[in-house]
């Protein structure tokens, strides 16, 4: 237990300490829970007429669980989608079965397997990642990946154009889950210990790519919803009722994704710098 903490960092710690080290009838249980937490986040829905793709609550237990079960987060969301299939009534309208997989949807669920791997496997693995900046750069990313699979199959599915399935499946989302996203963020940057928990690689050494890949990955992510709220605008006939809650959201990520761009850069530089020292 780290010695001079407060008391939620304590709790916190025998957490994930515990989470960690957990044997393997334990980590089923918690891979079920979060499954069931995205199952029960499906249903957390509001349809829109103009796509078969709904806004639901999925997107933030998917990328809680890479916060709070680490390496674990894929087999949970890999439990969503196989259960799922099977005919677990726990997709959004409490539907299951292969055909939802192989529907419109289906690009985005597999989305959620691959994000809550990358967000995990991240968080379990690096020290550094558990900042305020990389919390919020795995949550962007895992948006990322949910939609960028879940448009590609979209497109497929439908027969759709880039722009189209974008217009269909991607921008009328993506305001809300940025908020999500930065929800996240800011939850796995209080409660994840910042010290080592298990077989974590920089527990000695700053990792350099690490600040790299953030700054990169961050300019681009900002790029990104820049891009992407650039595209909502001109693809709108006339100005749309929720055009302020757009610009809000979209602010807060471009907003986000600079502060984290200048926060990876500085850091990178003085990695660099005390390698100079040595």
């Amino acid at each position: 237990m780290p010695r001079g903490s407060n008391g939620l960092h304590q709790i916190a710690y025998l957490i994930y300490k515990k989470r960690h080290d957990a044997r393997i009838e334990y980590q089923i249980a918690l891979a079920l829970a979060f499954a069931g937490l995205t199952g029960l986040g499906a249903q957390l829905r509001i349809p829109l007429p103009f796509t078969p793709v709904p806004i639901t609550g999925q997107v933030f237990f998917v990328l809680l669980s890479g916060v709070m079960l680490g390496r674990l987060a894929i087999a949970s969301q890999s439990t969503y989608l196989v259960l799922g299939v099977i005919g677990v009534p726990w997709f959004a309208d409490l539907r299951g079965g292969y055909e939802v997989i192989i529907g419109g949807t289906g690009g985005y669920i597999v989305g959620f397997v691959v994000a809550s791997f990358v967000v995990g496997w991240f968080t379990d693995r690096f020290i550094a990642t558990r900042r305020l900046n990389y919390q919020l750069f795995l949550s962007f990313l895992g948006v990322g990946i949910i939609y960028g699979l879940g448009a590609t199959w979209l497109a497929i599915v439908l027969s759709l154009d880039l722009q189209t399935a974008l217009a269909f499946g991607v921008l009328p989302f993506i305001p809300g889950d940025i908020l999500k996203a930065v929800g996240v963020g800011a939850i796995g940057a209080v409660l994840i210990p910042k010290i080592s928990y298990g077989r974590e690689t920089d527990v000695h050494h700053d990792k350099g790519w690490l600040e790299t890949l953030g700054f990169v990955g961050s300019l681009g992510l900002t790029g990104l919803f820049l891009s992407l709220f650039w595209i909502d605008l001109l693809s709108a006939s006339e100005v749309a009722p929720d055009i302020t809650f757009k610009a809000f959201s979209y602010g807060i990520a471009v907003l986000a994704g600079g502060l984290m761009t200048v926060a990876f850069l500085l850091k990178s530089r003085r990695i660099s710098t005390l390698r100079k020292l040595r």
